[in-house]
């Protein structure tokens, strides 16, 4: 994982996101109820309103960081816009933290550390 990397949007041509960004994204508990409620169905601006509270302004922003980091695609229906979760950008990362554990687990097993 590259946690320092500067990067904050996705890539254009649709390939997984930038890891670092997702983290950064997902640290907002209103960032993290839309995503967790667009894991279940593709929603407008409108139904977020209903399920969150939040105002339409502040979850336009919210969005907008979503889908810079790539974890959101739009879908124009008529005067609405869709939004939808890429399930590829969570998986991308949950398979980053997976990497991270299992080398920490060998680590630990085999009891590697640096002497000073």
């Amino acid at each position: 994982m590259s946690v320092d990397s500067d990067a904050t949007t996705a890539p254009a041509d649709g390939t997984a996101a930038d890891p670092t960004a997702v983290l950064r994204a997902l640290a907002d508990p209103l960032r993290m109820r839309i995503v967790s409620l667009l894991s279940r169905e593709a929603l407008c601006t409108t139904h977020l309103v209903e399920e969150t509270g939040a105002k339409q302004t502040n979850l336009s922003n919210h969005l907008k960081i979503l889908r810079e980091a790539g974890l959101v695609d739009t879908e124009p229906c008529g005067r609405f816009t869709y939004y939808s979760l890429r399930p590829e950008a969570l998986t991308a990362l949950a398979a980053e933290f997976a990497t991270l554990a299992s080398t920490a687990r060998l680590t630990a097993e085999a009891g590697f550390k640096r002497s000073c």
